[in-house]
This record gives C-alpha cells, sequence and structure tokens, in this order.
C-alpha cells in the first residue's frame, strides 16, 4: 500500500546565507517522495510535502553539511513531591539511549527533554522507577492550561478534605491526652480511640505518604513522602505495640504517639496545601498571555460576517475587529483608525494608535473603532503564540546555580535515612532512661524536620516568577538562564540605526539656497518640497520615503514630474511640467554637475556634524535648496542610558555609519564609547574586545547584520520589530520599542537571583541548623529536644516561606520601574 503524502515542517541549524538555503532545497528535492521542498533561510527551517520519511530528509540535509535540531518532547511527570524526586526523574531520563538533554521543573511537574529517544521510551523510563507521565502536545494551548488548573484545583480539593479529616482526628486525640476525654471517655479506653483515629488518619489522609513513599524506598530511590511515612509509621507501630503489646516494651517506655503521628500528617498536609496554592500563584503571568487569545473571530465573506473558531482562520483571511474586542490574530490594518491596548504584550501602559496600513498583534483590544484586517499570521505563527513559547520555555530552564542542589538532593534523603538510624542508635547506646523512648521520638523528629522540598523550589519558582512578570514587562527570556548572565553585565552595547534611533529617516531641515519664481519663501519651500516629492515617489529609498512623508505630512498639493532617472549611488533626476531639469542627491552628485560649491559644502559639513545627511535639490541648472535627512533617536534611549549609568553599567555604540553621525547620536544618548565604521562582520569581534576590557557585554540590535553580535555578547537582547534571524540570535526580547526595557532587564535579573540566594540560604540554613537539633544536639547543653510535630511544622513552613519568598518578585514590577528611572 503506497504511504500517503503528508507535509513536514522542521527547523535546520547552520544556515547563512541564500546559497546556503537553496543547496539544502535541492538535496531535499532529490529525496524520493519528495513532492516539494521550500527552506527559509529567515526562519531557519524546511516545509516539505510528499512521501518520503523524516529519517530520509534528515539524512539529506545532513550529507549536506547542516544539522537538524531534534524536537523537544514535553512531559509531564506525576508523583514528584520533593527536589530529590525531580533529580532522581531527571537523572533517569538523561540515562536513556538517545536523550541528548533533559530538564525536570518541579514547580510545575513537568519535563523537557531532547534527543532521538522516543517519547514511548522516556515514559517507560520514568514509570519504572515508580512515577507517571504523559506526553504533552500542547501545553500552552487555553484548553490545556484550564486542564492543568482543573488539575490543581481536584488535587487541592483532595488536600483540603484530608487536611479536615486529619484536623479534626488530631483534635480528637489532643483531647484523649491533655483533656483526658473531658471526663467522658474511661481512661482505659482512651488509648484505643487514640489508636483507632491514627489508624484511620493513615489509611485516609496519610494513604497518600505510604503509596508513594514506601515503593521509593524499596526501589532505593527514597524521597519526601517516604521520610514522612517512615516518621509516622514508626512512631504508629510502637505506639501500637505500647497499646496492645505493651510487655514486649521495657517499663517506663510504654509511652503514645498518636498525637505526634497526627500532629505530623496535619501540618505536612497544611504546609503541601499552602505550597499548592502558592505554586498555582507563580504560572498566572503565562496564564494570563494565555487566554489573550481570543476562542472566536468574525470573518468577512461575500455574504457579510460570521463568527468563526480562530482556528479556522487562515492567512489573508479579511476579518472584522468590533470596539471593546480583543484582536483575533496578527494582521494588516485593510481599513479604519483606532487606539489598541498592547500593554499586556509590550508592556507599554498606554493604547497605541493604529491606522490604515498599520500591523495589529493578536490578544490586543481594539479601544473605540471599527477594524477591518487581513490575517498574516496564524496559530503558533502569532507573536502572541511566540510569546506564550518563549516564556513556558523559559519558565522550564534551569539555571547554572541549580546545579549543585541537584548533586545535594540526589543523596539527601538517603543521607536523612541514615542519620536517622544513627540517631536511634546513639540515644539507646548513649541515652537517658527510657532509652528506647528517646530514641524512637527523635529518630522521627530527624526523619520529619528534614526538608528536601525547599532546596527543589527554590530555583524553578523563582525562574517561573522572574520570567513572568518580565513577560508583563514587554521583556521575553528565551532561556531562562540568562537571569543569571544578566546579572553579572558590566557594559551594554547599542547598536545604532532601528535601535537607539527609531530606524525611519524624516525630512528634518530645509533651507532654500537661491531665489525661486516664489516670492513667499514659505511658498517657495512647500513648492519646492513638492516638487522634490513628486520626483522621489520613483524611489524606494528610505531617504526618499522621508521628503515623500514630509510633503503628506503638510498635506501639500502633488506635482507633476516626468521622466525620472535613477543615478546609482547619487540620487534621482527627472524633469518639472515645463521640461526643465531636477537633481535631488548627495554632495557627490552635484560634484558630477559641476553645482558643488564652497558654500554647499560648509553646509554640508554642519549637518553632518549633527548626525544628519545633506540633500541637494538643483532646479534649472543651480542649486534651490537643501534638505536635512536625520533619523531620530528613539525618545527612551536617554533615559535607558541614564538609568544604566546609575546601575554602575557602562555603555556602548557599535556602528557602521561615520565617526560624527556615531558621535552626534551618542552624545545626545549619553553613550560613553563609541566604535564607528564597522562592517557588519566585524561588529562580533568588537563585542569580544569590549568583553576582553569590560568583562561581561550584553549587546542590544534588531537587524540581520547584529546577528553575530548578539550571539557573541554574553547576553543578546533583540527588538521585536527587527528581523527574525536577530531575534532568534537574541537571548532576551524587548517586545515593545522602549529601551528602557534593557535596564528593567537587568534590575529583574539582579532582583530574581537575589530571591533565589534568599532560598538556597533558607533552604541550607534550615536543614544544617534544625536537622542537628532534631537530633538532639542541644540536650547535653539545654536539656531541649524537637518534638516530631513541631518538626512536621516546621518543615512544611519551610518550603511555604520559600515559596512566599519567590512570590514577592510580582511586586517588584513598580520597584524595578522605579529603581531605574534617573533622577530629575
Amino acid at each position: 500500500m503506497p504511504a500517503t503524502p503528508s507535509s513536514q515542517t522542521f527547523p535546520i541549524d547552520g544556515m547563512s546565507c541564500a546559497s546556503c538555503s537553496a543547496r539544502v532545497e535541492k538535496a531535499l528535492l532529490a529525496v524520493p517522495g519528495v513532492e516539494t521542498a521550500s527552506v527559509s533561510l529567515t526562519t531557519g527551517t524546511a516545509h516539505v510535502t510528499g512521501t518520503a520519511s523524516h529519517a530520509a530528509l534528515i539524512t539529506a540535509v545532513e550529507q549536506t553539511g547542516f544539522t537538524v535540531p531534534p524536537s523537544p518532547v514535553q512531559l509531564r511527570i506525576d508523583g514528584m513531591s520533593c527536589a530529590s524526586c525531580s533529580t532522581r526523574v531527571e537523572k533517569t531520563l538523561q540515562d536513556v539511549m538517545g536523550v541528548r538533554t533533559a530538564s525536570v521543573n518541579l514547580a510545575t511537574g513537568t519535563a523537557h527533554v531532547t534527543g532521538t529517544a522516543a517519547h514511548q521510551t522516556l515514559i517507560e523510563a520514568i514509570e519504572r522507577i515508580g512515577f507517571a507521565a504523559t506526553l504533552l502536545e500542547q501545553e500552552n494551548g487555553p484548553e490545556a492550561m484550564r486542564d492543568r488548573q482543573e488539575r490543581l484545583r481536584q488535587s487541592m480539593s483532595l488536600q483540603w478534605r484530608d487536611l479536615k479529616i486529619a484536623a479534626l482526628l488530631w483534635f480528637i486525640i489532643m483531647l484523649m491526652t491533655m483533656g483526658h476525654g473531658l471526663g467522658l471517655v474511661p481512661p482505659r479506653l482512651q488509648p484505643f480511640i487514640q489508636w483507632g483515629c491514627a489508624s484511620v488518619a493513615l489509611l485516609g489522609p496519610g494513604r497518600r505518604f505510604f503509596r508513594n513513599g514506601i515503593p521509593a524506598l524499596l526501589r532505593g530511590a527514597p524521597n519526601m513522602n517516604s521520610l514522612v511515612a517512615l516518621g509516622t509509621g514508626a512512631a504508629y507501630l510502637y505506639s501500637s505495640l505500647a497499646v496492645f503489646f505493651p510487655s514486649l516494651l521495657p517499663e517506663g517506655t510504654r509511652n503514645l504517639y498518636f498525637d505526634t503521628v497526627l500532629g505530623i500528617l496535619t501540618l505536612v498536609l497544611l504546609g503541601r496545601l499552602m505550597e499548592a496554592r502558592a505554586k498555582g500563584r507563580t504560572s498566572t503571568a503565562l496564564e494570563k498571555l494565555v487566554h489573550l487569545q481570543p476562542q472566536k473571530a468574525h470573518l468577512l465573506t461575500g455574504d457579510g460576517d460570521r463568527i468563526v473558531p480562530v482556528s479556522d482562520v487562515k492567512p489573508g483571511d479579511t476579518l472584522l475587529v468590533r470596539p471593546g474586542e480583543r484582536v483575533p490574530l496578527d494582521g494588516l490594518i485593510l481599513e479604519g483608525e483606532s487606539h489598541l491596548d498592547e500593554s499586556l504584550l509590550t508592556g507599554e501602559p498606554l493604547p497605541v494608535r493604529r491606522m490604515t496600513g498599520d500591523t495589529v498583534m493578536g490578544g490586543t483590544i481594539n479601544q473605540e473603532g471599527a477594524l477591518t484586517i487581513r490575517a498574516t499570521a496564524t496559530g503558533a505563527d502569532t507573536m502572541l503564540a511566540r510569546i506564550v513559547s518563549m516564556v513556558a520555555q523559559a519558565q522550564g530552564s534551569r539555571l547554572p546555580i541549580q546545579s549543585l542542589v541537584n548533586r545535594v538532593t540526589l543523596w539527601f534523603v538517603p543521607a536523612i535515612i541514615v542519620l536517622a538510624v544513627l540517631t536511634f542508635i546513639l540515644w539507646f547506646w548513649l541515652g537517658p532512661v527510657p532509652t528506647l523512648g528517646y530514641a524512637t521520638v527523635n529518630a522521627i523528629a530527624v526523619l520529619i524536620a528534614a526538608c528536601p522540598c525547599a532546596m527543589g523550589l527554590a530555583t524553578p519558582t523563582a525562574i517561573m516568577v522572574g520570567t513572568g512578570t518580565a513577560a508583563e514587562m514587554g521583556l521575553l527570556f528565551r532561556r531562562g538562564e540568562v537571569l543569571q548572565t544578566l546579572e553579572k553585565t558590566r557594559l551594554v552595547a547599542f547598536d545604532k540605526t532601528g535601535t537607539l534611533t527609531c530606524g525611519q529617516p524624516r525630512l528634518t531641515e530645509f533651507y532654500l539656497l537661491a531665489d525661486t519664481t516664489v516670492p513667499d519663501p514659505e511658498m517657495a519651500e512647500e513648492h519646492l518640497l513638492a516638487l522634490a516629492a513628486a520626483v522621489e515617489r520613483q524611489s524606494d529609498h528610505p531617504i526618499s520615503r522621508a521628503v515623500i512623508k514630509a510633503a503628506e505630512d503638510r498635506n501639500l498639493p502633488a506635482a507633476r514630474t516626468s521622466h525620472a532617472r535613477i543615478v546609482a549611488g547619487l540620487g534621482i533626476e527627472a524633469q518639472d511640467e515645463a521640461g526643465h531639469d531636477i537633481h535631488i542627491g548627495n554632495n557627490a552628485y552635484m560634484k558630477t554637475l559641476g553645482l558643488y560649491d564652497a558654500a554647499a559644502k560648509r553646509l554640508a559639513a554642519s549637518f553632518s556634524q549633527k548626525g544628519t545627511s545633506p540633500l541637494f535639490m538643483a532646479h534649472r541648472g543651480r542649486l534651490v535648496a537643501l534638505m536635512g535627512v536625520a533619523d531620530p533617536i528613539r525618545p527612551s534611549a536617554v533615559k535607558a542610558v541614564a538609568a544604566l549609568r546609575a546601575q554602575n553599567i557602562r555603555t556602548a555604540m557599535i556602528t557602521g555609519d561615520i565617526d560624527a553621525t556615531a558621535r552626534h547620536v551618542a552624545n545626545l544618548a549619553g553613550i560613553e564609547e563609541v566604535i564607528a565604521h564597522v562592517l557588519p562582520h566585524e561588529k562580533s569581534q568588537a563585542v569580544q574586545r569590549l568583553q576582553e576590557t569590560h568583562g561581561s557585554v550584553a549587546f542590544v540590535g534588531d537587524g540581520i547584520n547584529d546577528a553575530p553580535a548578539l550571539v557573541q555578547a554574553d547576553t543578546g537582547l533583540a527588538i521585536s520589530h527587527g528581523t527574525d534571524i536577530a531575534i532568534e540570535a537574541a537571548d532576551l526580547v524587548l517586545t515593545g520599542e522602549n529601551l528602557m526595557g534593557v535596564p528593567h532587564a537587568i534590575a529583574l535579573s539582579h532582583a530574581t537571583m537575589t530571591i533565589i540566594r534568599q532560598n538556597l540560604f533558607w533552604a541550607f540554613a534550615y536543614n544544617i541548623v534544625l536537622i542537628p537539633i532534631a537530633a538532639g544536639a542541644l540536650y547535653p547543653f539545654t536539656g531541649t529536644l524537637l518534638s516530631p510535630s513541631f518538626a512536621a511544622g516546621a518543615m512544611a513552613l519551610s518550603s511555604v516561606f520559600v515559596l512566599s519568598n519567590t512570590l514577592r518578585l510580582r511586586r517588584l514590577r513598580t520597584v524595578i520601574r522605579a529603581e531605574t528611572a534617573p533622577a530629575s
């Protein structure tokens, strides 16, 4: 039976020019079964249709000298309760044949795996060590997000039910032990009632710890559940012996610890419930972004408009966006104008005016005018989908600082069990009478006081909240580890055109150089500008567009010209209605016409010193006007550079422009170091020299020629209006055009790393201090022992402290803006 034709799209690494993409495309077309093949250099992807297998296509690409990166596999892992669990799952995945990298996130309960191993193989490996795993195909879609929230809601509902049962039973036992049954229960029955309450608690609310912890212990991979199961199980068995077989225990050691069992269960369940609630709050930023995507769209057809699912819309379809609605997909405005609220995508608080010809992003809110748009991107290609993907990927990544934590947590629980056994032996051997009672209680306290959860949550939750907060500020971390590298930045280097400047040349000056037939100077200027715009309409040069826009902004009537001809590298010529010659161009063009005199030279030099490009206009054989065209500096550039200076970070500019223009822009922005006359391929070398001099360097750019520098820099920051190649080369993307995003990102990096260090200090300090106390280290000096119930409460609060401390990052948006704003 012949194979069914299908389409495949996959990324290709290593292509750097059109020749590369053409060679790959030719190789793919030569594969048997391929019907069509299209390779895009811009996106670095190949789209192939036909019956050829994926393996055959990859082989063809690799034979041309390029590589196809393996598609990542996302798995949801159920049953992980502490850092020991996540570390063990990660190690298991890394040991699977064909796995290149594996990263497990305890906070989200997910695994990100790259390599050639099949997802079923990965799932089977995880199940062999006692956890459940499922494949996540569209984890970041609205349906998946709702499913995730429903699972979290059900889990919290069960935990709340179990907590109430455990708390009620604990209360009953406390009445037996401290209230003596309120005189209503005979003393001889009280031990049996306590035993009954503890049994119900272990079979009900406590069953989860035994169901997950004991199998893990038997496999030689104990986790937090194992510690709780051992602690409560030991206390329960010891107390049961004291109730039913007291003769087996020495006189004076027949104590009951059922209150300890219930206290441990109640406090651990309370801690886990609080932990689950805090975990849910760490992903709110991503959930906000996901829910920005509308599910319906108004599709315009010949019969009017009809509501269709967004998934049914194709590029090129015409859509209607009514006032108050969200824009369903990325598109181009065909008709209408309005103000759009883009704050949740760009971080810009004020609505932005959009009109015919402007692009709009899916998820933004149309405020007052009806818009007719043509869809330009759908599905995963929309800006919102790309933002969600970037945020999700960053939240699931790992910082270098996490490596130490993983090494510790892998052996932490086994070490605690060994320490508990040693504590029992020492107390039984050296402790006071009754030695068995002291040995049992202190061993249980050691098991319960240990808290690997806090260590496991310290870093991933901070990454989640930090990258989520960044997304709300219009900062997209494409890799979570950039949060750590950005903190070390000592110098920020900027590209000039399109980064520090707006990238859209404008006509800034207009000088009359000779008398005209129009007596009024203002009218003469308008007459010549209209004439110049008519000539420049025959060209698509950026400077030509600046002249045309200046005439349009002044509503000048269109002039008539003819016989236009572009003079390459010099300018353009044409004739007016009377047949007189018009020449517009640079000083070299005027020299060839014999019209460039000393006065014109002085004016041109003065323009260049101000960073303005001189554009001469000759009419009827003489110079009549000198126009100044400049690319204005972004309003946010000065504030951003001042904010960086306030953070003790130096600044530099790397540009291919002439030195005079570059220094003028640098002076306007307040930039300290200028590297001009740099060819595109030399930008990365310039960044390297800055790294050798200053240390860690961040580079901010937007163009194709900035990609090598973005890669070379310790941290590459791209502006989202730039090219796809620049964005793919960057580590962090500014979704708006406000350069204050650069100091904001660095400030957020400092804040996140501070939170991580605080979390790790607390997690390690807690265990280092409390575990010896639980073992009885203070007893010889102060007679102090740690109650297992108190240890359970401290253990639970340790994780809650880490999560609560992390959530402070959500409130830092306003603080960061205030701290990075330059002093007035």
